[in-house]
Parts: C-alpha cells; structure tokens; sequence
C-alpha cells in the first residue's frame, strides 16, 4: 500500500527465491511494460538474491493513479521506498530497464538532497540521520542522465493510443510491431513478450496499463529540461558502487555520445553494448543475462 496526493494505491510486486535473503535485486521495467519482463533474469539470478520486480503504479496488476499528473518519477521513487522499507534489504542492487533506471538515479538523487537539507533536530540529542539506502550495484538497460528527442517522440506515438482486439494473436502481432527494436525473437518469445501487457476484458483483448500515462508522458516536455538532466547527472555521478550501462546497439534513446559522457563522469561504470537490438534489450536470452549475472557477481 502506497500513497500519493489524491489517496492510496496498491502496488503489486513478484519475487523469486528465499523470502529471508536480505541480499536483495530490484528490476524496475521500463514505461508500458510490467515486472514479468525479468522472468528469465529472475530465474538465474534468484540462487544468489532474493529477485523483487514491481509493476510500477498503473502497469499490470497494480492500481491506477486517481489523478494521472502523478504518473513521474518522484510518484514512484516514493512508492519504491515503501517498497525497500518492506524488504528490509541489507544490500540493493538495481536493474533498471528505461524508466526502472530513470527511478533508480531519483532515489539516488532523494537520498542526496535528503543528506544536504535534512536540518539538525531541535533540542539536546544528535542530529536526525539522513535518508540511507543499501543501494549497491546498479545496471542502467539503455537509458542515462539525458535522453535523445527522437526516441522519445517515437513512444510518445503509441503510448497513449487506445487499442482493442478480438483475439490475444492479433495484441501480439501489434506488440510485434510497435516493439521491433526489442531485437530478433521466436514466435513463442514474442507472445511471452506479449502476455503481461495485454489483458481480456469484455471479450476483447486491451492494454494492460491505464492510458493516461500519456497525458504524464506530454507534459514530462514542459519539464525544464536542462534541470531535470543536471539533478540527474548529479545523481548518477554519485552512485556509490560500480555502474554497468547495457545499450542497445541501435538505440535512438541512449546515444553514443551520451554513453561516452557516462564513462568519463563515473569512473565506476562500464559499458556492454548488445548487438542487433535498439530500445531496449529485453535481457531474456543466455547471453544478455550473461552480462547481468557477470557484473553483479563481481
């Protein structure tokens, strides 16, 4: 149970392996997808952590915000840290696909504004402690501290569209087909792909997330944006253990000269670029999750 302005919501979350493990991996999915695009990463990864994936606020089986304005990244940096307080991790490491990546550097950003403005508590007594995160490696799937134009016009197209079909074949050849930067996949994979983010209702087969996200989507660009990149800079230079940037070869999201400034501004980060694939690698085959299991494994 979360909250926001307008009330509660509940966020429904999955996890893989012991529920005791506090050493504790959190994959955050990307803007219209849901926690189950880690399945496969799950599985391998759940020997050594206890894996928690959400569906972030207004995807899949969590509620829908009452007023659509708070669909942003501070929303669900507070909605994760009711979260984290429930895991009680003692370490957190992060895989963050897009947006699950973008909410990553905002608890890293909350946490440092929390240390800096957080006043001395009144009277006789230490001063209150700021906000501490257990947060340890994180991996970025094909996002960073700035964003190129073109591929977020390119989302902007179809998130908001409102889409029915008859049958479950026909949400999968559409998914198919606003999806094709996920890279090359089987038939089957691409109806795996498919299975979480449309769901029957009324006999036809619909968009498993509230729509509105568009309306939050629009107004992200009357944001201002050289500040918004410049908190999120900040934040991603302050990450406190190393940084794996996994891009797709083909991104028009995560630009080469944007993966450059990374590697230059944090001298903890590393680069894995995955061929054959734009925005996102959806880390679900051998060789992805390879990467993933490699660098967290230290």
């Amino acid at each position: 149970m979360c909250a926001s302005a307008s009330g509660t919501h509940r966020m429904a979350y999955w996890e893989w392996g012991d529920p005791n493990n506090d050493q504790v991996l959190m994959c955050v999915h990307g803007l219209t997808r849901t926690g189950r695009d880690f399945d496969q990463l799950a599985q391998r990864l759940s020997k050594r952590y206890r894996v928690v994936a959400p569906d972030i606020v207004g995807r899949g089986r969590s509620d829908w915000l009452i007023d659509p304005a708070a669909y942003a990244i501070p929303q669900y940096v507070a909605d994760m840290l009711v979260l984290i307080a429930r895991l009680k991790p003692a370490r957190l490491d992060w895989v963050g696909t897009s947006m699950g990546g973008l909410i990553a550097l905002g608890l890293q950003g909350a946490q440092a504004m929390s240390a800096l403005l957080r006043p001395a508590r009144p009277g006789p007594g230490l001063p209150s402690a700021p906000l501490q995160l257990p947060l340890g490696r994180v991996v970025l799937n094909d996002v960073g501290p700035a964003l190129d134009m073109t591929g977020l016009q390119r989302i902007s197209q179809y998130v908001g569209q409102s889409v029915l079909f008859d049958t479950f074949e026909q949400a999968v050849d559409y998914v198919r087909s606003v999806s094709a930067s996920f890279g090359e996949h089987s038939s089957e994979e691409w109806t795996d792909i498919s299975r979480h983010v449309f769901v029957e209702h009324e006999g036809k087969w619909r968009r498993h997330y509230d729509l509105r996200l568009s309306q939050a989507f629009a107004q992200q660009a009357d944001v201002d944006l050289e500040a918004a990149q410049a908190l999120l800079w900040g934040a991603y230079e302050g990450l406190p253990d190393k940084v794996l940037i996994v891009r797709g070869q083909e991104s028009d999201l995560l630009t080469p000269d944007v993966v450059q400034e990374m590697l230059q501004r944090n001298p903890n980060s590393q680069l894995v670029t995955i061929p054959k694939v734009g925005h996102a690698p959806m880390l679900r085959n051998a060789e992805q999750i390879d990467h993933i299991d490699y660098f967290l494994a230290g």
